[in-house]
């Protein structure tokens, strides 16, 4: 599955850039993303990982912007 800017290998998108939303990107990774099969292959927008591709069942034990938060905890995660 192809996550663009949303989902990197170890990481998520910026949203400090005009067009930028952390409540959208929030309800992309939580209730779209992570809702699908941990077999899924990701293949995101930009090589910044340790590996070109991932699944997002690698991506919710180690990425650390998957953690389990509140839409309030994520949207100050964010602004830190």
């Amino acid at each position: 599955m192809a996550t663009g800017d949303t989902l990197f290998v170890g990481e998520c998108g910026r949203t400090d850039l005009p067009g930028g939303n952390p409540a959208e990107l929030y309800d992309s990774l939580q209730h779209r993303l992570l809702t699908l099969d941990d077999a899924l292959v990701v293949l995101p927008g930009h090589d910044y990982g340790t590996t070109p591709t991932s699944s997002i069942g690698r991506e919710r034990k180690e990425n650390y912007t998957l953690q389990p938060r509140t839409l309030e905890q994520f949207l100050q995660f964010m602004r830190e």
